[in-house]
């Protein structure tokens, strides 16, 4: 206890002096904190991402059947599949009644299938390019689950009568209208078709499509955008499971069963394996994050030799202060400790407020990040903040080894006669 105050009354004594000292292990802590905090958030994410996407199961068409017959094509980040032969086979045009027929396997909660192609939109002098434009079929919206929050959603008329209505994402109806509601019962132009807004929707992904270069996500039905834009009435097919454990088993069952019923000869439809490119994005997230808090963390080497500068320039003027110490009974280890400990609370205390730097930083972050990747929680964790300060004390003890080692061997008389 004696040791802190001692510590406490010597850092107040020199107060620019400490600060100076502690600036280059407020800027590697609170570098290094920024960086894992971000690390973690990204990696949060990726897991939300991945167990939100488990829900779905895409199926698709193969020219190249599953070598060990298992209707599984297995995905990697980093490099493409199912390119090992150079095979041409017409792909089948899947009918809704086949993919009906498959939804009826027990696990299977709903379906839904899809079409899109790239569109401009625009409304008297406002335009948005490179749109997205998704064509759902009945079942779409209540599977996919966006919010409507203004006008309405597809209703089974739209789908008889062929009717050119379209649902605007939020971001897109206020880039194109004032607000919401002002775009509901507007007509805008698609690409060269007019089309009625019934609505606008709001959801992570229409949130997070600009960051990605997507001007919007409008919606529409896959049978009006087949007539209107020459495409095919289903491109994509996804079954929603809502107990992601069964995925992985059922994902080849439902794969199997719509090639047994489409009754493709050559090719088959396949279930994606992203299991592996998950595990290759988060070690890629790791390995990125370790090498650049690695290099972040340069400035904790430079602040620890700061550290150890200014406690061998305090050995030397408290030489005095040292060899009395001694001669009233202090043993060699009283020192080493006294200056040992000093050196720690100057490091921590530069951790600390490196730590509430980063914590700021980090805030800031969240609600940038946020305008682009809707959903992501951005923050300082208990563990990456409790390391921090770990580190903090490790340099502390590391670099002051050498100051507290000088100072517990000084001779008493040498010192006492010591100017």
């Amino acid at each position: 206890m004696q040791n802190l105050k001692f510590a406490f009354s010597s850092i107040m004594a020199h107060k620019m002096r400490s600060f100076l000292t502690m600036i280059g292990i407020i800027i590697g802590v609170s570098s290094v904190v920024v960086i894992m905090a971000l690390g973690d958030s990204m990696s949060r994410q990726v897991n939300k991402n991945m167990t939100k996407s488990q829900k779905d199961i895409h199926v698709f068409f193969s020219p190249i059947k599953s070598k060990d017959g298992s209707f599984t094509q297995k995905q990697s980040a980093l490099t493409v599949s199912g390119k090992e032969e150079d095979v041409h086979v017409e792909p089948p045009k899947p009918l809704e009644s086949w993919v009906k027929e498959a939804a009826k396997l027990k696990g299977v909660d709903s379906y839904y299938v899809t079409n899109s192609t790239n569109v401009t939109l625009s409304y008297k002098d406002k335009k948005v390019e490179r749109a997205t434009l998704t064509g759902g079929n009945s079942t779409y919206m209540n599977a996919v689950e966006n919010e409507i929050v203004a006008g309405r959603s597809l209703r089974p008329q739209d789908y008889k009568e062929f009717a050119s209505v379209i649902l605007l994402d939020e971001e897109l109806a206020k880039s194109l209208f004032d607000s919401p509601e002002a775009a509901v019962n507007q007509i805008i132009s698609v690409n060269e078709f007019s089309y009625r807004v019934i609505g606008v929707y709001t959801s992570n992904e229409a949130k997070t499509a600009k960051a990605f270069g997507i001007g919007g996500l409008p919606i529409t039905t896959n049978i009006s955008l087949a007539a209107n834009f020459n495409t095919d009435e289903i491109s994509n097919i996804v079954f929603r499971v809502n107990d992601t454990s069964l995925t992985q088993t059922l994902g080849p069952e439902l794969a199997r069963k719509l090639t047994e019923i489409a009754g493709i000869q050559q090719g088959e439809y396949q279930v994606a394996d992203a299991t592996a490119a998950f595990q290759e994005v988060q070690q890629l997230f790791g390995f990125m994050t370790t090498i650049i808090s690695a290099i972040a963390g340069i400035s904790l080497f430079v602040g620890g030799t700061g550290v150890m500068n200014i406690m061998l320039v305090s050995v030397t003027e408290r030489t005095r202060e040292i060899g009395l110490r001694k001669a009233l009974g202090a043993t060699r280890a009283n020192i080493l400790v006294q200056f040992l400990i000093e050196s720690m609370i100057l490091t921590l205390l530069g951790g600390v407020i490196g730590l509430g730097i980063a914590a700021g930083m980090t805030m800031l972050a969240g609600v940038l990040l946020q305008n682009m990747i809707a959903g992501i929680e951005v923050g300082v964790s208990l563990p990456i903040a409790l390391f921090s300060l770990a580190v903090s004390a490790s340099v502390g003890m590391i670099f002051g080894v050498l100051p507290a080692n000088k100072a517990s061997k000084l001779d008493p008389i040498e010192a006492l006669r010591y100017e």
